[in-house]
C-alpha cells in the first residue's frame, strides 16, 4: 500500500494532467451533448484525487479530516467544470456524489477489514 506522501504526489500529479488535458479539450468537449456529460465525468475526476490530495495532505500534517475536504474539492471540480460548459457542472455534481458514496462505502470496508483484524490478534 503507497504510503501518504507518495499517494499525495501522484494524486496532485493526476490532478494536474487530467485539468491541463481537460482544458486543452474543452471546446472539443462542449461541442455535443454526449461529450459535455464526458466533460462532468473528467470533471468529477478532479473531484476524486483532489479529495485524494486534501485527505492525504490532512493526514501528513495531522489535521482532522472530514466534511471540509468534501467541499474543498467539490468546488474545485466545480470551477473547473465551469470552464468547459455550464451543463458540465450540473453532471460533475452528480458524478461527484457517486464516486463519493462508494469512495465512502470502501472507506467502510477497509475500515472493518481493519478492526476483524486486530480483534482476531
Amino acid at each position: 500500500m503507497a504510503g501518504s506522501g507518495s499517494s499525495m504526489l501522484y494524486s496532485f500529479l493526476m490532478f494536474i494532467v487530467i485539468l491541463s488535458l481537460q482544458q486543452m479539450y474543452r471546446g472539443k468537449l462542449a461541442s455535443t451533448e454526449l461529450f459535455t456529460i464526458l466533460g462532468g465525468f473528467i470533471s468529477s475526476l478532479l473531484f476524486l484525487v483532489s479529495l485524494t490530495f486534501i485527505g492525504n495532505f490532512q493526514e501528513t500534517s495531522s489535521m482532522k479530516t472530514g466534511w471540509g475536504a468534501v467541499i474543498v474539492a467539490e468546488l474545485i471540480a466545480l470551477i473547473a467544470a465551469s470552464t468547459v460548459h455550464r451543463v458540465c457542472i450540473t453532471t460533475c455534481f452528480l458524478f461527484s456524489a457517486g464516486l463519493l458514496y462508494e469512495v465512502n462505502k470502501l472507506s467502510g470496508m477497509m475500515i472493518a477489514r481493519s478492526e476483524s483484524k486486530t480483534k482476531r490478534h
